[in-house]
């Protein structure tokens, strides 16, 4: 492994340095959002307006339907803005401009406007309350001409960070708020926020998933902190001679169907942990997808954990209830194989 390969970086700073080297390399990308001259909330523009000025690292006012709107007039113009959201939950604010304006003016225009805008959403439920602790993705998946990109390690983030810049259609770029690993702040899970990343710019496409553990007896799908979350239920499950196998799917849209698909083929088993809410989340279509696809291939019915339908209490031992936990993964695959 290489100098550059050996380095060790948090998910922010992953996505900080794509974004730099990005504005580095293309003159036409810039940031805007609340704050980002002064890093955001997340950090994740920590020291860029010092490094490239005001000019391309905006703050805005508290609009975010305005400023939204502004992104994609200045994409429509040859730019590539990139818009940081304090939280993700905001973004429902700019739902309009996002819906009826970015994901449809491409196809509107036969393909002759580009919309490349990637916005920046830390996502998730975080000890902050329910109007902060939106699994915001689950409310895009439905909206065609948006693609939905959902790193869970730092490698992951920067390459897909750098593919979502260069993108020529709109890109929500989410990350849960527990995976940062923003100085001072408490890291959920120690095993989330770190991970080597090459110091020399990649770009790791859309669309494509990641078999992150191999296994035989059983698949799990997920993403985000859940996959941090499911990783951790498949060291626990092998120390009682059960071997899942672990897929991150790192984007929703497009979703990487055929991995998934050869995956249950091989395992014959499947457990989908997502962190939105049961009802009409990402992890439904997975699982029609794979019911469609591969139903005679499974040898048990497929399993679906996600947050309970209700809002997600302030309480940190309610959420910790509502959002699926390794305890519920591991019972489930247990029940799955009947252990």
């Amino acid at each position: 492994m290489s100098e550059s390969q050996a380095r060790v970086l948090t998910i922010v700073q992953a996505i900080r340095e794509a974004a730099a080297q990005e504005m580095e390399r293309d003159d036409s990308v810039l940031i805007i959002g609340e704050d980002v001259e002064i890093g955001g909330s997340f950090h994740f523009t920590l020291g860029l307006a010092d490094r490239f000025g005001s000019d391309r690292v905006m703050n805005m006012p508290i609009a975010e339907s305005g400023f939204v709107g502004m992104a994609i007039g200045a994409a429509v113009q040859g730019m590539r803005p990139i818009v940081d959201f304090q939280y993700s939950d905001f973004v429902l604010e700019a739902m309009s401009q996002l819906v009826q304006q970015a994901s449809k003016l491409r196809y509107m225009s036969g393909g002759q406007v580009k919309i490349p805008i990637v916005l920046h959403l830390p996502s998730g439920a975080s000890g902050r309350g329910a109007q902060h602790a939106n699994s915001i993705e689950g409310f895009f998946f439905h909206v065609p001409g948006l693609f939905l990109v959902t790193p869970a390690t730092p490698y992951d983030a920067k390459g897909l960070m750098v593919s979502a810049i260069r993108n020529d259609n709109p890109v929500l770029f989410v990350v849960h708020k527990h995976t940062y690993g923003s100085a001072g702040r408490h890291l959920a899970e120690s095993s989330v926020a770190t991970g080597h990343v090459p110091e020399e710019p990649y770009a790791i496409p859309l669309g494509v998933a990641d078999l992150k553990r191999e296994g035989d007896d059983v698949t799990i799908v997920s993403n985000l902190q859940m996959l941090h979350r499911s990783l951790n239920a498949a060291e626990q499950l092998a120390t009682e001679g059960i071997s899942a196998e672990v897929v991150d799917l790192r984007t929703l849209v497009p979703l990487d169907t055929e991995t998934i698909i050869e995956s249950v083929r091989k395992t014959s088993r499947l457990v989908i942990v997502e962190e939105d809410n049961l009802r009409g989340g990402w992890g439904a279509e997975v699982a029609a997808v794979v019911a469609d696809q591969a139903l005679l291939d499974l040898d048990a019915p497929i399993k679906r954990i996600a947050a309970a339908d209700v809002p997600v209490p302030f309480s940190p031992p309610l959420e910790e209830f509502v959002i699926p936990s390794e305890a519920r993964i591991v019972d489930t695959v247990r029940q799955l194989l009947g252990r």
